[in-house]
């Protein structure tokens, strides 16, 4: 898969102030379906500030997912509430 160019050079950047921070990341993603992951893992070096990531596509995958997360029922699934927790768990 080619990424657009876009995207890898925001990939890029972002990559540069996580290094240069001494930051890391973790994703989570639901409906870019793993897209922001691939973006931040074309750039060299990405071990350096990418953890891991996963992708919770439906809402059979979200049912498995919120007794280990503990995500409360009303948390909507394409939300940034629901993301921060998915990457929350990713994290640690």
């Amino acid at each position: 898969m080619t990424l657009p160019a876009e995207l890898t050079d925001l990939a890029q950047g972002a990559a540069s102030i996580l290094i240069e921070r001494g930051e890391t990341i973790a994703v989570a993603e639901s409906s870019a379906g793993g897209l922001i992951s691939a973006s931040l893992l074309s750039v060299p070096g990405a071990s350096a500030y990418y953890l891991g990531g996963s992708v919770i596509y439906t809402g059979a995958a979200r049912r498995l997912l919120e007794g280990a997360l503990q995500v409360p029922k009303d948390v909507r699934g394409a939300s940034e509430p629901f993301a921060r927790l998915l990457a929350g768990g990713v994290a640690a």
